[in-house]
């Protein structure tokens, strides 16, 4: 993502929120709340887990093969710090309820292999993790895509899951934790535009009036697509999970972006926006699943506290990212410049190791500028770990 110049520009959430709920809504969405969802414990034997990067088990571990024709041994895979130990939260959670989940498809580029753990047939049915890096809710031109990864959007993956089992069991735990990237995606179209508008102002081809409407236009129109996209998931979870047997069903509210290494290194004027695509999706998203059987798991406001006071939560650093980029560079011999945790390898004297000199990977949180290390995916499933025991599900 291009770094963005700074621009005078503001405006109040209120009319921000009014332009995206389109100033005539008679009443205030995303006031209401799931209703229905269980109450009493699971007996889960798979866990289903629906999104992208945050949620994603191993999708890509092809791109990261040491012998480089895609054939294992792999030295990362994942988005955060590779290792033996380096499992990311939806892996996490299942072993702690003694269930084994994997990749649902394995691949890059234009070869992929669904459910490979199935060449072991005991293991067939876990194949139950859909998230894949820079996936979005619908449109399957999410990030990374032109560079070789697969981004299966979210209702595809939910289309998969209904393809091969038919319905979903009483038994399944599913989660659905997505919008992510539709965020990243138009804040960068917005910062585009609104680059675009200030070399304007600053050539003097535009007034300050019509900078201002420029960036507010741009805005408007970020947060438009965040609202469809929050609307469309909303309907995926209603018509494709519930209908089709969902029951005990977690849909996560996004974070704050802001609160990451990426979030920071943005000019302060530009944060807010940023936040804003989150409370937005965040708004809708709840709008739209209001009086169903879910449970929704409020990430803004747990992952704020975590980033505000770290230390109450174990992390000892929360600005740095714990993969250095230079060393990455390097292991891929200058194919991977932007220090993507994928390739990111914390194996204590491998020669691949990427990571930053003196970083730990279980109190530093970020592996890169969105992403968390083993330690930041612990956070994030004992969180929602304990959510779901406060639902009563556990």
């Amino acid at each position: 993502m291009k770094q963005i110049r700074s621009w005078a520009w503001s405006a109040t959430i209120a009319a921000l929120l009014l332009a995206a709920c389109g100033g005539g809504d008679p009443e205030v969405p995303g006031t209401g709340s799931p209703a229905g969802a269980p109450t009493t414990k699971g007996t889960f034997t798979s866990v289903v887990s629906f999104g992208d990067s945050l949620s994603d088990v191993g999708t890509y571990a092809p791109a990261t093969s040491l012998t480089g024709n895609g054939l294992a041994p792999y030295f990362g895979g994942k988005f955060t710090t590779n290792s033996a130990t380096g499992t990311v939260w939806v892996e996490n959670l299942a072993t702690s309820l003694g269930l084994l989940v994997t990749p649902a498809m394995v691949g890059f580029g234009t070869s992929s292999v669904p459910c490979p753990a199935a060449q072991n047939p005991a293991l067939a049915g876990t194949c139950t993790a859909y998230g894949q890096g820079g996936a979005r809710v619908t449109n399957p031109n999410g990030i990374g895509k032109t560079g070789g990864a697969l981004t299966v959007p979210v209702v595809t993956q939910i289309a998969n899951h209904l393809s091969r089992f038919g319905s979903f069991k009483d038994s399944d735990l599913i989660l659905v934790y997505a919008g992510n990237n539709d965020a990243l995606i138009q804040f960068s179209t917005f910062a585009t535009k609104a680059a675009q508008a200030q070399a304007a102002f600053t050539a003097g081809q535009i007034t300050q009036d019509q900078l201002n409407g420029a960036l507010f236009q741009a805005q408007t129109e970020a947060q438009a697509e965040m609202k469809l996209a929050a609307q469309e998931l909303a309907g995926y979870v209603r018509s494709e999970i519930l209908a089709h047997g969902g029951k005990y069903v977690a849909v996560m509210l996004l974070s704050d972006i802001v609160d990451t290494p990426f979030g920071q290194s943005l000019p302060a004027s530009a944060r807010p926006v940023l936040t804003d695509l989150s409370r937005i999706f965040n708004l809708w998203l709840r709008e739209g699943l209001t009086g169903q059987p879910v449970q929704l798991i409020d990430t803004f406001t747990l992952f704020k506290e975590a980033y505000t006071n770290p230390s109450q939560f174990g992390i000892a650093n929360n600005t740095v990212p714990a993969c250095d980029p230079a060393k990455i560079s390097a292991i891929t011999s200058g194919a991977v410049t932007d220090g993507s945790s994928l390739f990111c390898n914390s194996t204590v004297g491998a020669p691949y190791n990427g990571l930053r000199t003196g970083a730990d990977v279980n109190t530093w949180q970020f592996a890169d500028g969105v992403h968390p290390t083993t330690g930041g995916h612990k956070l994030l499933s004992d969180t929602f770990r304990a959510q779901l025991a406060a639902f009563g599900w556990l």
